[in-house]
Protein backbone atom coordinates (compact mmCIF):
# COMPACT_ATOMS: atom_id res chain seq x y z
CA UNK A 1 0.00 0.00 0.00
CA UNK A 2 1.30 3.45 -0.88
CA UNK A 3 1.70 5.67 2.16
CA UNK A 4 0.02 9.06 2.02
CA UNK A 5 2.29 11.96 2.91
CA UNK A 6 -0.17 14.76 3.65
CA UNK A 7 0.94 16.61 6.77
CA UNK A 8 -1.53 17.09 9.61
CA UNK A 9 -1.38 19.64 12.43
CA UNK A 10 0.32 18.50 15.62
CA UNK A 11 -1.98 17.13 18.30
CA UNK A 12 -1.24 17.10 22.01
CA UNK A 13 -1.35 13.63 23.57
CA UNK A 14 -2.91 13.11 26.98
CA UNK A 15 -2.29 11.17 30.18
CA UNK A 16 -4.96 8.82 31.56
CA UNK A 17 -5.16 7.18 34.98
CA UNK A 18 -7.74 4.50 35.84
CA UNK A 19 -8.00 4.49 39.63
CA UNK A 20 -9.72 1.55 41.39
CA UNK A 21 -12.54 1.46 38.85
CA UNK A 22 -15.30 -1.14 39.20
CA UNK A 23 -18.50 -1.58 37.21
CA UNK A 24 -21.70 -3.41 38.12
CA UNK A 25 -24.81 -3.66 35.97
CA UNK A 26 -28.27 -4.42 37.31
CA UNK A 27 -30.37 -6.49 34.91
CA UNK A 28 -33.73 -8.16 35.63
CA UNK A 29 -33.18 -8.10 39.35
CA UNK A 30 -29.66 -9.49 39.07
CA UNK A 31 -26.31 -7.78 39.62
CA UNK A 32 -23.56 -8.45 37.09
CA UNK A 33 -20.01 -7.55 38.03
CA UNK A 34 -18.46 -6.49 34.72
CA UNK A 35 -15.24 -5.04 36.14
CA UNK A 36 -13.49 -5.87 39.39
CA UNK A 37 -11.27 -3.19 40.90
CA UNK A 38 -9.05 -2.04 38.04
CA UNK A 39 -6.17 0.42 38.08
CA UNK A 40 -4.12 1.37 35.03
CA UNK A 41 -1.99 4.26 33.88
CA UNK A 42 -1.79 5.03 30.17
CA UNK A 43 1.41 6.91 29.45
CA UNK A 44 1.10 10.04 27.35
CA UNK A 45 1.41 9.39 23.63
CA UNK A 46 1.53 5.59 23.89
CA UNK A 47 -0.42 3.03 21.85
CA UNK A 48 -1.95 0.52 24.27
CA UNK A 49 -4.10 -2.50 23.36
CA UNK A 50 -6.61 -4.22 25.64
CA UNK A 51 -7.01 -7.92 24.97
CA UNK A 52 -8.85 -10.71 26.73
CA UNK A 53 -11.74 -13.18 26.45
CA UNK A 54 -15.21 -11.99 25.48
CA UNK A 55 -17.04 -10.53 28.44
CA UNK A 56 -13.89 -9.47 30.31
CA UNK A 57 -14.91 -5.82 30.39
CA UNK A 58 -12.64 -4.37 27.68
CA UNK A 59 -15.42 -2.42 25.96
CA UNK A 60 -16.96 -1.44 29.28
CA UNK A 61 -13.65 0.02 30.43
CA UNK A 62 -13.34 1.91 27.15
CA UNK A 63 -16.83 3.41 27.56
CA UNK A 64 -15.97 4.49 31.10
CA UNK A 65 -12.81 6.18 29.80
CA UNK A 66 -14.91 7.94 27.16
CA UNK A 67 -17.33 9.24 29.77
CA UNK A 68 -20.16 7.28 28.12
CA UNK A 69 -20.65 4.94 31.08
CA UNK A 70 -20.19 5.87 34.75
CA UNK A 71 -17.96 3.75 36.97
CA UNK A 72 -19.67 2.13 39.95
CA UNK A 73 -16.69 2.97 42.12
CA UNK A 74 -13.32 4.55 41.42
CA UNK A 75 -12.51 7.27 38.93
CA UNK A 76 -10.81 8.15 35.66
CA UNK A 77 -8.37 11.04 35.71
CA UNK A 78 -7.38 12.69 32.43
CA UNK A 79 -4.50 15.16 32.55
CA UNK A 80 -5.04 15.61 36.27
CA UNK A 81 -8.80 16.21 36.06
CA UNK A 82 -11.46 13.73 37.15
CA UNK A 83 -13.65 12.64 34.24
CA UNK A 84 -17.31 13.55 34.78
CA UNK A 85 -18.71 12.63 31.38
CA UNK A 86 -17.93 13.06 27.66
CA UNK A 87 -15.38 15.80 27.18
CA UNK A 88 -13.48 17.62 24.48
CA UNK A 89 -10.27 15.93 23.44
CA UNK A 90 -11.62 12.39 23.81
CA UNK A 91 -12.91 10.57 20.74
CA UNK A 92 -14.24 7.04 20.17
CA UNK A 93 -14.24 4.75 17.12
CA UNK A 94 -16.43 1.65 17.40
CA UNK A 95 -16.42 -1.70 15.61
CA UNK A 96 -19.28 -0.64 13.36
CA UNK A 97 -18.64 2.54 11.36
CA UNK A 98 -22.15 3.91 12.19
CA UNK A 99 -22.07 6.34 9.28
CA UNK A 100 -25.39 8.07 8.66
CA UNK A 101 -26.69 6.63 5.37
CA UNK A 102 -28.32 9.89 4.24
CA UNK A 103 -25.09 11.89 4.57
CA UNK A 104 -22.14 11.62 2.22
CA UNK A 105 -18.61 10.94 3.44
CA UNK A 106 -17.70 14.60 3.92
CA UNK A 107 -20.92 15.37 5.79
CA UNK A 108 -20.41 12.32 8.02
CA UNK A 109 -16.89 13.48 8.72
CA UNK A 110 -18.07 16.93 9.79
CA UNK A 111 -20.89 15.63 11.98
CA UNK A 112 -18.98 15.83 15.32
CA UNK A 113 -18.18 19.49 14.65
CA UNK A 114 -21.83 20.24 13.95
CA UNK A 115 -22.98 18.38 17.07
CA UNK A 116 -20.51 20.35 19.20
CA UNK A 117 -22.04 23.58 17.93
CA UNK A 118 -18.76 24.82 16.51
CA UNK A 119 -18.63 26.69 13.24
CA UNK A 120 -17.31 24.80 10.23
CA UNK A 121 -14.75 27.33 9.08
CA UNK A 122 -12.06 27.10 6.42
CA UNK A 123 -9.60 25.48 8.87
CA UNK A 124 -12.05 22.69 9.68
CA UNK A 125 -12.82 22.16 6.00
CA UNK A 126 -9.12 21.95 5.18
CA UNK A 127 -8.55 19.48 8.00
CA UNK A 128 -11.41 17.31 6.72
CA UNK A 129 -9.86 17.25 3.26
CA UNK A 130 -6.45 16.35 4.73
CA UNK A 131 -7.94 13.50 6.75
CA UNK A 132 -9.71 12.09 3.71
CA UNK A 133 -6.43 12.24 1.77
CA UNK A 134 -4.51 10.51 4.57
CA UNK A 135 -7.17 7.77 4.69
CA UNK A 136 -7.17 7.38 0.90
CA UNK A 137 -10.71 8.72 0.51
CA UNK A 138 -10.04 12.01 -1.24
CA UNK A 139 -11.98 10.85 -4.32
CA UNK A 140 -14.97 9.64 -2.30
CA UNK A 141 -15.98 12.70 -0.28
CA UNK A 142 -19.35 12.97 -2.07
CA UNK A 143 -20.11 9.23 -1.95
CA UNK A 144 -22.69 7.76 0.42
CA UNK A 145 -21.99 4.83 2.80
CA UNK A 146 -23.86 2.37 0.56
CA UNK A 147 -21.36 3.14 -2.19
CA UNK A 148 -18.31 2.26 -0.07
CA UNK A 149 -16.60 -1.02 0.79
CA UNK A 150 -16.40 -2.11 4.41
CA UNK A 151 -12.80 -0.98 4.64
CA UNK A 152 -13.63 2.42 3.16
CA UNK A 153 -16.49 2.87 5.62
CA UNK A 154 -14.12 2.14 8.48
CA UNK A 155 -11.58 4.62 7.11
CA UNK A 156 -14.31 7.26 7.01
CA UNK A 157 -15.31 6.46 10.59
CA UNK A 158 -11.69 6.77 11.75
CA UNK A 159 -11.34 10.10 9.96
CA UNK A 160 -14.54 11.28 11.66
CA UNK A 161 -13.11 10.33 15.07
CA UNK A 162 -10.06 12.50 14.35
CA UNK A 163 -11.74 15.62 12.97
CA UNK A 164 -11.84 17.34 16.37
CA UNK A 165 -8.12 16.75 17.00
CA UNK A 166 -8.55 14.45 20.02
CA UNK A 167 -5.65 13.98 22.39
CA UNK A 168 -7.12 10.62 23.48
CA UNK A 169 -8.48 8.19 20.88
CA UNK A 170 -10.38 5.11 22.07
CA UNK A 171 -10.98 2.35 19.52
CA UNK A 172 -13.25 -0.63 20.19
CA UNK A 173 -12.39 -3.44 17.75
CA UNK A 174 -12.56 -1.09 14.76
CA UNK A 175 -11.27 -3.73 12.32
CA UNK A 176 -12.90 -6.81 13.80
CA UNK A 177 -15.45 -7.30 11.02
CA UNK A 178 -12.97 -6.95 8.14
CA UNK A 179 -11.08 -9.58 6.16
CA UNK A 180 -7.44 -10.16 7.07
CA UNK A 181 -5.94 -8.29 4.12
CA UNK A 182 -8.09 -5.20 4.63
CA UNK A 183 -7.39 -5.37 8.34
CA UNK A 184 -3.64 -5.35 7.79
CA UNK A 185 -3.98 -2.43 5.37
CA UNK A 186 -5.88 -0.45 7.99
CA UNK A 187 -3.37 -1.38 10.67
CA UNK A 188 -0.73 0.30 8.53
CA UNK A 189 -2.97 3.31 7.82
CA UNK A 190 -3.64 3.74 11.53
CA UNK A 191 0.05 3.56 12.47
CA UNK A 192 0.93 6.01 9.74
CA UNK A 193 -1.70 8.47 10.89
CA UNK A 194 -0.78 8.06 14.56
CA UNK A 195 2.87 8.78 13.69
CA UNK A 196 1.86 11.96 11.86
CA UNK A 197 -0.49 13.15 14.57
CA UNK A 198 0.62 11.68 17.93
CA UNK A 199 -1.98 11.01 20.59
CA UNK A 200 -2.66 8.56 23.39
CA UNK A 201 -4.45 5.62 21.81
CA UNK A 202 -6.28 2.79 23.58
CA UNK A 203 -7.28 -0.05 21.26
CA UNK A 204 -9.54 -3.03 22.03
CA UNK A 205 -8.92 -6.16 19.96
CA UNK A 206 -9.30 -9.94 20.06
CA UNK A 207 -6.36 -10.42 17.68
CA UNK A 208 -3.03 -11.19 19.35
CA UNK A 209 -1.00 -10.45 16.21
CA UNK A 210 -2.80 -7.14 15.71
CA UNK A 211 -2.13 -6.11 19.31
CA UNK A 212 1.57 -6.97 18.98
CA UNK A 213 1.94 -5.19 15.64
CA UNK A 214 0.29 -1.97 16.76
CA UNK A 215 1.12 -1.50 20.41
CA UNK A 216 3.70 -0.17 22.82
CA UNK A 217 1.98 -2.11 25.60
CA UNK A 218 -0.65 -4.87 25.76
CA UNK A 219 -3.00 -5.11 28.73
CA UNK A 220 -4.18 -8.71 29.21
CA UNK A 221 -7.49 -8.96 31.09
CA UNK A 222 -9.12 -11.84 32.92
CA UNK A 223 -12.67 -12.98 32.25
CA UNK A 224 -15.65 -11.52 34.13
CA UNK A 225 -15.40 -9.90 36.45
CA UNK A 226 -12.79 -8.20 34.32
CA UNK A 227 -9.52 -7.23 35.93
CA UNK A 228 -5.99 -6.60 34.68
CA UNK A 229 -3.98 -9.81 34.60
CA UNK A 230 -0.72 -8.54 33.09
CA UNK A 231 0.76 -5.60 31.21
CA UNK A 232 3.21 -6.69 28.51
CA UNK A 233 5.68 -4.29 26.92
CA UNK A 234 6.18 -4.53 23.16
CA UNK A 235 9.81 -3.53 22.41
CA UNK A 236 9.53 -3.71 18.62
CA UNK A 237 11.19 -0.74 16.95
CA UNK A 238 9.16 1.98 15.27
CA UNK A 239 8.23 2.77 12.59
CA UNK A 240 6.83 -0.71 11.99
CA UNK A 241 6.47 -2.37 8.62
CA UNK A 242 4.83 -5.59 7.54
CA UNK A 243 8.09 -7.46 7.24
CA UNK A 244 8.36 -7.39 11.03
CA UNK A 245 5.43 -9.84 11.10
CA UNK A 246 7.85 -12.49 9.81
CA UNK A 247 10.50 -11.91 12.47
CA UNK A 248 11.30 -14.26 15.33
CA UNK A 249 10.86 -11.40 17.80
CA UNK A 250 7.30 -10.89 16.56
CA UNK A 251 6.46 -14.59 16.94
CA UNK A 252 8.03 -14.65 20.41
CA UNK A 253 5.85 -11.76 21.52
CA UNK A 254 2.74 -13.46 20.13
CA UNK A 255 3.64 -16.54 22.14
CA UNK A 256 4.15 -14.44 25.28
CA UNK A 257 0.72 -12.81 24.93
CA UNK A 258 -0.96 -16.14 24.12
CA UNK A 259 0.49 -17.75 27.25
CA UNK A 260 -0.63 -14.79 29.33
CA UNK A 261 -4.14 -15.13 27.91
CA UNK A 262 -4.16 -18.85 28.68
CA UNK A 263 -3.15 -18.09 32.23
CA UNK A 264 -5.81 -15.40 32.51
CA UNK A 265 -8.43 -17.95 31.47
CA UNK A 266 -7.18 -20.92 33.49
CA UNK A 267 -5.34 -19.44 36.44
CA UNK A 268 -2.18 -21.42 35.63
CA UNK A 269 1.22 -19.83 35.99
CA UNK A 270 2.24 -18.18 32.71
CA UNK A 271 5.79 -17.46 33.82
CA UNK A 272 6.47 -21.15 34.38
CA UNK A 273 5.09 -21.96 30.92
CA UNK A 274 7.33 -19.34 29.29
CA UNK A 275 10.44 -20.70 30.99
CA UNK A 276 9.54 -24.22 29.86
CA UNK A 277 9.38 -23.17 26.17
Amino acid sequence: MTAHTTALPDTKATNVSIQSVTKRFHRAGKTIQALAETSLDFETGKFVSLIGPSGCGKSTLLKIMAGLEPATTGRVVIDGKVLRGPQDGVSVAFQKPTLLPWRNVMDNLLLPIQISGKRIDSDIQERAKQLLTVMGLEDFSSHYPRELSGGMEQRAAIARSLISRPSLLLMDEPFGALDEFTREDLNDELLSLWAREPKTLVFVTHSISEAVYLSDQIVVMKARPGVVHEVIDVPLARPRHRKIRNSQEFYDLIRTVRISLEEAKSGNNAEQKRKAL
